[in-house]
């Protein structure tokens, strides 16, 4: 079973937190979070990894993560394993418009994976709002943000991600390959993009590709296989009368956030999220 964190540990790991900014992060609410983890499990597996805000609060012993992202999934690969090549070329970069234009240019299957991670991390902490967004074509797409002094080599940080993602295992892939790797006794945190709460609200672009109903039930298949397999499973999702149907045999539970990434000011309010488990 997972043993708690020692002081060891602790000092070797620091208290790491997220190093990107991603839609869906789950950092303003692993306070309400955090009660609903199971105290012990075996392997931590997270198929919608993010900016990882429950994988570095949890700091397991032995982790499987995924994405389907291979700019993301390759930007934690090159912090693991080769962070101080990573922290030098991030000396390299400038926080102004014309530069980080050019860099956004720069077609990321080009360039070797250290310089491709760094240019991601470049444009995720210096784009408008930190918002990682890519279009049809997988291109990423957003303004200059015009910050005054972004921090893309948060190197005390950096390095406390980087101990951290050493007790894990790095893959990129769909989320149904989870269901190949995970085994009773462990703990799987499935936090999907999100069932949009109207017609207008739909937000997936961080990805080239979209995630819709049918991905929804899908997920929900994977989700009573994993149940039934004997590992604690847990989701987040948005509160519709959709999903709610979906998962109605679990124990369902209610969570306040704060949307904090919206082009208008007046979207960036609480709002209700579902917690999903088939444990108590």
């Amino acid at each position: 079973m997972n043993k708690p964190t020692t002081a060891a540990q602790k000092a070797t790991w620091g208290f790491p937190k997220p190093p990107i900014k991603w839609a869906g992060g789950k950092g303003q609410l692993l306070f309400q979070l955090a009660p609903l983890f199971p105290e012990a499990f075996d392997v931590y597996h997270e198929p919608f990894l993010g900016g990882g805000a429950v994988f570095f609060h949890l700091k397991p012993a032995r982790a499987v993560l995924m994405d389907n992202n291979r700019e993301l999934m390759g930007f934690y690969r090159v912090v693991r394993d080769e962070l101080d090549a990573l922290l030098e070329s991030l000396n390299g970069h400038r926080n102004e418009a014309a530069y980080y234009y050019a860099v956004r240019g720069i077609d990321p299957e080009t360039l070797p994976p250290v310089e491709r991670a760094s240019r991601f991390l470049y444009l995720n902490k210096t784009g408008f709002n930190g918002l990682w967004r890519v279009n049809r074509r997988g291109l990423h797409n957003v303004p200059f943000g015009r910050h005054k002094n972004p921090k893309y080599a948060d190197v005390d940080n950096l390095r406390w991600v980087s101990a951290a993602l050493r007790q894990a295992e790095i893959r990129c892939g769909d989320f149904r390959l989870a269901g190949q790797w995970v085994a009773r006794g462990d703990f799987v945190y499935l936090d999907p993009p999100y069932h949009p709460l109207s017609a207008t609200a739909n937000f997936t672009a961080y990805s080239a590709t979209s995630f819709g109903m049918e991905d929804q039930e899908r997920l929900a298949t994977m989700f009573r296989e994993m149940a039934e397999a004997g590992c604690r499973v847990m989701l987040s999702n948005s509160d519709t009368p959709f999903i709610r149907q979906l998962y109605r045999e679990f124990d369902i539970r209610t969570v306040t956030a704060r949307r904090v990434i919206n082009c208008r000011a007046s979207g960036r309010g609480p709002v209700s999220e579902l917690v999903i488990r088939n444990y108590e």
